[in-house]
């Protein structure tokens, strides 16, 4: 049998499929690898199974002695692999793709909630036992229904958020990507707009939808912060460091914006103790894809990817 190492917990329907079909190495404790963890675990396995928080840079997957030929990743994005070196190496990687749309675009929608609606303020308000009771001027927030939403970026989670949007808020949808045209936005019910920072104008909610490359690496900079109008909440459920985190802080610190809805961050798990302390953000975990459903799913296309792999077979969402 085929050894596989497993780099974190997955869901036990998960682990145990992979048990009946591979030798599998699960990591019992759930701590994060290492560098010399995971160099161990590329010289000691057919393949791995990495997550987002593995860091598997040119230097690991370039070492000596590396026996893993496929990096089955568990997770849609793969931006934690050099998968330049990757394909140098000659080792395969795949994703998770599509199983988490649903899921994550949900999470989207509850961040644009709760930032609109003053959620996080409200709570926190209640738990500490301040609350002295209702009041008409207490709290207020601003209304989603009929509102325009922009999107920053179009591909599934994208749409699923539009369709949510239009379907559930009666609110207008702008959408814009470097390779949207007029005509699969309209196919889609939505407004495409040129430029982003014509979409960053316009919008009362801008919702980040792209993938972590280099091209999107701070793609949202103070210069397009300050296009968005002072009402606007920005949602991010993509990659933290697609936006500027130092002019994200000082933009809602000075008012330039309203409020954010964040579930990602840009030194994850580590995040800024001075957005942390502002009341107009609406902050979660990296929960975006975290049901049992998604979860599970997931794994399952891991499984998918390592079988056919190794049955030599095309590997149904390999990246590199």
């Amino acid at each position: 049998m085929k050894i596989v190492t497993v780099t974190r917990r997955l869901p036990a329907a998960v682990e145990e499929r992979l048990a009946d079909r591979f030798d599998v190495r699960l990591n019992a404790t759930d701590v994060p690898l290492d560098a010399q963890g995971l160099a161990d675990a590329l010289r000691h396995s057919d393949a791995v199974v990495p997550t987002l928080g593995d860091a598997l840079n040119a230097s690991l997957l370039g070492g000596p002695n590396v026996r893993a030929r496929m990096l089955a990743h568990f997770g849609a994005g793969y931006d934690n692999i050099d998968v330049v070196v990757a394909r140098t190496q000659g080792i395969v990687v795949s994703n998770t793709p599509g199983v988490l749309t649903a899921d994550t675009a949900d999470l989207a929608m509850l961040l644009l909630l709760g930032a609109a609606r003053r959620a996080g303020e409200g709570e926190r308000e209640l738990r500490s036992g301040s609350w002295t009771g209702w009041r008409p001027t207490h709290l207020l927030g601003t209304r989603v229904t009929g509102k325009t939403l922009g999107l920053v970026g179009f591909g599934r989670i994208g749409r699923a958020v539009a369709q949510r949007a239009t379907q559930g808020f009666g609110m207008r949808v702008l959408a814009w990507s470097r390779s949207l045209t007029a005509a699969v936005a309209s196919d889609a019910g939505v407004t495409a707009c040129a430029t982003l920072d014509q979409l960053l104008a316009t919008a009362d909610f801008i919702s980040v939808h792209v993938p972590a490359s280099a091209d999107t690496r701070q793609l949202i900079t103070e210069e397009r912060l300050a296009l968005m109008p002072r009402h606007a909440i920005l949602v991010n459920t993509a990659r933290g460091d697609v936006v500027d985190e130092a002019a994200l802080v000082d933009a809602l610190r000075r008012g330039i914006i309203a409020g954010a809805g964040l579930d990602v961050f840009a030194c994850e798990p580590e995040v800024s103790r001075e957005l942390l302390a502002l009341e107009n953000v609406y902050a979660l975990p990296h929960l975006g894809s975290a049901t049992v459903e998604s979860r599970t799913a997931m794994g399952l296309r891991v499984i998918a990817n390592l079988e056919a792999f190794f049955r030599g077979e095309p590997v149904p969402d390999r990246v590199a």
